[in-house]
């Protein structure tokens, strides 16, 4: 069986390194070379994992920030359900079956 492959983006990491802190710090370089991109759409290029991202604003992306792409997407291995059944096999309790018991108060005459 192939492994599943996920990723983790750096951006808001490598633009802090290069000493751009400002998620609009972005827009004019992008501009620069033909990539426009509203203040939103740069913010969350920025600040989530993009799904989809285009080869023209990852290619400005890594020039602007004189990075590689190794820095910018670091591949990790996907955690996949089937572990996460597993680990909860073995002692027969997973998340789901750990519930509140209902307290039963009793009077206790003097």
């Amino acid at each position: 069986m192939t492994a599943k492959l996920d990723y983790r983006w750096h951006l808001r990491q490598v633009m802090a390194t290069r000493g751009m802190f400002a998620t609009t710090d972005l827009l004019e370089p992008l501009a620069q070379r033909g990539i426009r991109l509203s203040s939103s759409q740069v913010y969350r290029l920025v600040v989530e994992r993009p799904e989809r991202l285009s080869l023209k604003v990852l290619m400005a992306l890594l020039d602007i920030l004189d990075t590689t792409m190794d820095e910018l997407i670091e591949p990790v291995a996907a955690a996949s359900a089937h572990k996460a059944k597993a680990v909860g096999a073995g002692n027969g309790a997973g998340v789901g079956d750990l519930r509140p018991k209902r307290a039963w108060i009793t009077r206790v005459d003097p």
